[in-house]
C-alpha cells in the first residue's frame, strides 16, 4: 500500500490505537483513562529501581517548547533537547525502529491536542542509565502496509512494542536475540502481579489458540475460557486497530520460532 507522508490522521490512529500512548500518558480514574485529560501525563510506576512519570504530551506540557525534530528524537531515541536521557519504561529498543513517516505523523497529531494543565514531577531513576540507546537514527522506512509477516513484525515491534513486554529481561534489556516473545516478565500493580504471556508458536504459547481467540485476547483482554486478563496491556487501545493490522500482527506471531516458557527447559532436564 502506497503512503503519502506524515498525516495527522495516521498519527491519531497510531497514538490512540496500536501504539497506545495513553496507556502511560493519560491520567487514570476509577473507570479507566480520563479521556477529557487525554495525554496530560501521570505516574506510571514506582518501584525500587525508579519512579517513572509519563509527562504531559499536550501543548501545556514541556514539549511545547521543543521543535518537531526535538520531539521526534525524544520519542525515537530517548534524548531530550538538553541531552538528558529518558529512562524506562519507554521502550526505546522498539521505538528506534519507528519509521520516519509514522514518527512524523505522531508528532503532527500531538501538536493538535488541546492544552491540559497538569503539574507533574520528573521521573527519578535509582539505577544507572546508559549514555544513550544507540547511535543516532538517520532514516527508517516501514515495510509496506498489508497483511504480511513483515508489516505485522513492524506493528508488534516498533509501533505497539508487544515484543518488549513479552520478552524476558536480561541485564541490558529484553533478550530480543535469544528469547523473543517467550514471555515471563512480571508486572506489579494495584491489580497484583501479571506475567507476560508466551507469544511464540510453542504449545506453551499460542500454538493451540485460534486466530479469533488471539484477536479477542489482544483487543478485549479476555482469555479463550472467558476469564478477564490483567493490566497493563492496553486492550482498549489495541481494540482500535484495523482488522488488517490485527491480522498482520497475528500472522507475525504465528511466525515466531517455538520457545517453551522460561524455566521450562531447566525443569524438564531435572
Amino acid at each position: 500500500m502506497a503512503t503519502a507522508g506524515p498525516t495527522v490522521e495516521r498519527g491519531a490512529y497510531l497514538v490512540r490505537g496500536p501504539a497506545g500512548c495513553g496507556n502511560c500518558h493519560t491520567p487514570l480514574g476509577p473507570e479507566g483513562p480520563v479521556m477529557a485529560r487525554e495525554l496530560a501525563g501521570r505516574l506510571v510506576d514506582d518501584n525500587p529501581a525508579f519512579t517513572a512519570v509519563g509527562p504531559n504530551l499536550t501543548p501545556a506540557g514541556r514539549i511545547a517548547d521543543w521543535s518537531d525534530a526535538e520531539l521526534a528524537r525524544a520519542i525515537r531515541e530517548g534524548l531530550r533537547p538538553d541531552g538528558s536521557l529518558i529512562g524506562p519504561p519507554m521502550p526505546f529498543s522498539m521505538y528506534r525502529g519507528l519509521s520516519d513517516e509514522d514518527l512524523g505523523s505522531i508528532v503532527m497529531f500531538l501538536r493538535t491536542l488541546a492544552p491540559v494543565e497538569n503539574e507533574l514531577p520528573g521521573s527519578v531513576y535509582r539505577i544507572p542509565l546508559p549514555p544513550d540507546y544507540g547511535p543516532p537514527v538517520d532514516h527508517v522506512e516501514a515495510p509496506p502496509r498489508g497483511v504480511t509477516v513483515a508489516y505485522g513484525a513492524y506493528l508488534a515491534g516498533p509501533v505497539a512494542h508487544c515484543m518488549e513486554c513479552h520478552t524476558p529481561m536480561g541485564p541490558t534489556g529484553p533478550k530480543i536475540d535469544t528469547d523473543l516473545g517467550r514471555g515471563g516478565f512480571e508486572f506489579r500493580g494495584p491489580w497484583g502481579t501479571s506475567i507476560a504471556a508466551n507469544l511464540t508458536s510453542h504449545p506453551d504459547g499460542l500454538a493451540d489458540y485460534s486466530d479469533a481467540e488471539i484477536a479477542t485476547m489482544i483487543t478485549k483482554g479476555v482469555h479463550a475460557n472467558g476469564t478477564a486478563m490483567l493490566p497493563p496491556m492496553p486492550y482498549g487501545y489495541l481494540a482500535g486497530m484495523t482488522e488488517e493490522d490485527l491480522a498482520a500482527v497475528i500472522l507475525y506471531l504465528r511466525s515466531l520460532p517455538p520457545l517453551p516458557d522460561e524455566g521450562a527447559e531447566q525443569s524438564a532436564a531435572q
